[in-house]
């Protein structure tokens, strides 16, 4: 693997090396593309003017015969990213980037998430995306690397999602039901229409009722979306946007040791069915986007947003095991977009703000082993405020060669208001103040050729989860620290012909105080790595055999290893890799087109084995996966029923959907390590009526 570790400066020579090859295979006369715009890096311009690592996934690959369950189904064929927990609905899904996320036990860490505009990550960098709709989702943009940065906190890579508005889709109404292995149950109602010429709306609905594959794997879940646009004058528009989650019920069958797994891989832990482990969530958001054209000679847009979460969860061990809390989390954020001049040098530019607040009213409680609540060990109010500027410009030094800057501050304030004294006054605050940049290069040869150049910095700070004292004394844990970044990428991206396109990335980033759990008596806490270094390559192709059959293939190589770091089991593990991780992933889908809308699809995956601790004792093996999908859409005038199904896992292969890295740490080696099996092979099937 020592390829992994070449300096940058091989990179850049492989990169131009590659450039000039392809360059050189195009044709003067190439013929004219539909333009990819792109927004997800705060300034909007053409994908192949964005220095930057960006992928662009539209409505067939994100709903056509898909279970629009998790966001993995949308993106596994976009390099670089690795998805971990997608059956473990009182976790959810698990993603990181190039490293970044790797660490989160729950929810998403190191990675922007927004939708519609309305950032669902917080201040404290944490995010939690079980009430993304996917069944109203349009597009989904993916950042990884540098240009992150203009995100602050959490800056690993952006997603940003986009649903329907309604003027995007035919008047009308869709009713669909799912049916699955494991008694999956999935009931959607779309309706979208519109009240004169300017005025549309959509409003989706949908009822997930799913058993699981192991015990202890039972939920159930609602979801609503509904937006509503109206536009006047020139160039305005105002959209309202009400999203709505109801999750009554998802149990936690926890992770498993591997010696149980061997016993039986559907086994929940005792301690999980014992204590009915699980969570129940409502959740409800609400935005405002106001958007003009007019305003002076730029573009003007304006977001505002509050969301409201009422959570509780029965963690799987006894102890200090119940959780709950309040959440108001809301802001506003801003951008203006113009084109002008300097020094007669055409150049575009965006600046813009961001003000955030979180206010977290928690509880926590003492459990027995029989499930009786025996104390409370934490009442308290956290606070995250985050108050950001930001500004980027790209600079057209000529009409192939772009410039472009960018940076942003912020100033995040954490604080902790302990309302529970008989142990001590544990408030306190921490205040990060933290600048951020990027410069890249971009170099149009031909009309899709493209290669570009970046460096930019980030910063991560550790959430409020990630700040618990490990000494037991309460508030904050003054031995942890923001981890610092600093992201250096070449890329080029293109085509060949009319119907291959490829987008080459490779990567190498220092991580300097990278944040790593570790477990002691089943609770989690965090420290801080010497520095991490993580190099490597990703590479995209799309190709368009012909209108009926089409290969798509991401592929991931990288090397993640950390540095100058003891952890606290006193192993040294420099040049270790880091944990969690594979050095290698491999997705390939291919697609058949039949008449009308037939389809089927072939997909197989490969993720490479991967550590589960600091030390690298204890291995989880690679694995492969095959799953196809096929449906077909028959029309009765303006009506219209589609069938689709699918097989997931189809060779029923023996593999972990989830890995708790560093648990157990502290135990003889065949002992360490927490496992969640993962279905073998499933079928899903479903109807949908449009009228």
């Amino acid at each position: 693997m020592a390829f992994f570790r070449m300096p940058v400066v091989a990179c850049s020579a492989l990169a131009i090396a590659f450039t000039s090859d392809i360059a050189s295979a195009q044709q003067s006369g190439e013929s004219p593309e539909t333009v990819i715009t792109v927004t997800s890096p705060r300034l909007e311009r053409d994908l192949y003017d964005t220095p930057a690592a960006v992928s662009v996934t539209d409505t067939p690959e994100i709903q056509e015969g898909q279970q629009r369950l998790q966001l993995d189904e949308s993106l596994d064929t976009v390099p670089g990213l690795f998805f971990q927990n997608r059956y473990n609905f009182a976790q959810n899904l698990r993603l990181s980037t190039r490293g970044f996320g790797a660490r989160a036990p729950f929810g998403i860490r190191g990675i922007r998430i927004q939708v519609d505009g309305i950032p669902y990550t917080l201040p404290d960098g944490q995010s939690q995306i079980d009430a993304v709709d996917l069944d109203s989702a349009q597009r989904i943009e993916v950042i990884r690397g540098p240009s992150s940065v203009q995100y602050g906190n959490a800056s690993g890579g952006v997603i940003d999602i986009t649903t329907a508005r309604g003027d995007d889709l035919p008047p009308g109404a869709r009713l669909r039901q799912d049916v699955g292995s494991n008694d999956y149950y999935k009931t959607t109602v779309q309706a979208n229409g519109s009240h004169g010429e300017n005025t549309h709306g959509i409003a989706t609905l949908s009822w997930l009722n799913y058993n699981g594959y192991r015990d202890q794997s039972e939920v159930e879940k609602g979801l609503f979306n509904g937006r509503l646009s109206h536009e006047w004058g020139e160039g305005q528009r105002l959209t309202a946007t009400f999203n709505a989650l109801h999750t009554p019920k998802a149990e936690d069958p926890a992770g498993l040791t591997a010696a149980e797994v061997e016993q039986d891989r559907r086994q929940a832990t005792a301690n999980a069915e014992r204590l009915d482990a699980g969570q129940d969530v409502d959740q409800q958001t609400l935005g405002l986007l106001y958007e003009t054209s007019s305003a002076a000679a730029g573009d003007l847009t304006v977001s505002t947003f509050f969301t409201r979460r009422d959570f509780s969860q029965q963690l799987p061990f006894p102890g200090p095991s119940q959780i709950a809390y309040d959440r108001q989390f809301y802001g506003i954020s801003t951008d203006y977009q113009q084109g002008s001049e300097l020094a007669g040098l055409p150049l575009t530019w965006v600046v813009g703000a961001d003000l955030h607040r979180q206010v977290d009213d928690r509880r926590r409680y003492s459990v027995s082993f029989d499930g009786n609540v025996t104390g409370q060990t934490q009442e308290e109010t956290q606070n995250g405020t985050t108050a950001a500027v930001f500004a980027q410009g790209d600079l057209a030094l000529t009409d192939r060669f772009n410039l472009s800057l960018g940076t942003r501050f912020d100033r995040l304030r954490l604080s902790v208001d302990d309302q529970r004294l008989v142990d001590g006054d544990d408030s306190g605050s921490r205040t990060y103040r933290e600048f951020s940049g990027f410069a890249g290069v971009s170099y149009r040869s031909a009309p899709r050729q493209q290669f570009y150049a970046t460096v930019g910095t980030a910063f991560e700070a550790p959430t409020f989860t990630e700040f618990a004292n490990p000494d037991g004394s309460g508030g904050f844990n003054p031995g942890i620290e923001p981890q610092q970044a600093l992201n250096r990428e070449v890329g080029v991206r293109g085509g060949l012909g009319e119907g291959l396109s490829y987008d080459l990335a490779l990567f190498s980033i220092r991580v300097d105080d990278e944040i790593l759990p570790y477990e002691i008596d089943n609770r989690t806490f965090y420290e801080n790595a010497g520095r991490t270094e993580r190099n490597g390559i990703e590479l995209g192709l799309k190709w368009d055999i012909s209108y009926t059959w089409r290969v798509t293939s991401a592929v991931t190589l990288a090397d993640y290893e950390l540095k100058d770091f003891t952890d606290e089991q006193g192993n040294n593990v420099d040049g270790n890799r880091l944990p969690g991780l594979p050095r290698e992933q491999w997705v390939t889908e291919v697609e058949w087109r039949g008449d009308g809308q037939r389809f089927a699809a072939l997909e197989w995956q490969y993720v490479g084995d991967l550590y589960a601790e600091n030390s690298n004792q204890t291995k989880v093996s690679d694995y492969w996966l095959l799953g196809i999908r096929a449906g077909d859409t028959v029309r009765f005038g303006s009506q219209s029923v589609s069938l689709y199904g699918g097989i997931r896992n189809l060779l029923d292969e023996d593999y972990f959907s989830n890995i708790r890295i560093n648990a157990n740490a502290d135990r003889p080696v065949e002992e360490r390590g927490y496992y969640e099996p993962a279905p073998g092979r499933t079928f899903y099937a479903g109807l949908e009526w449009s009228f």
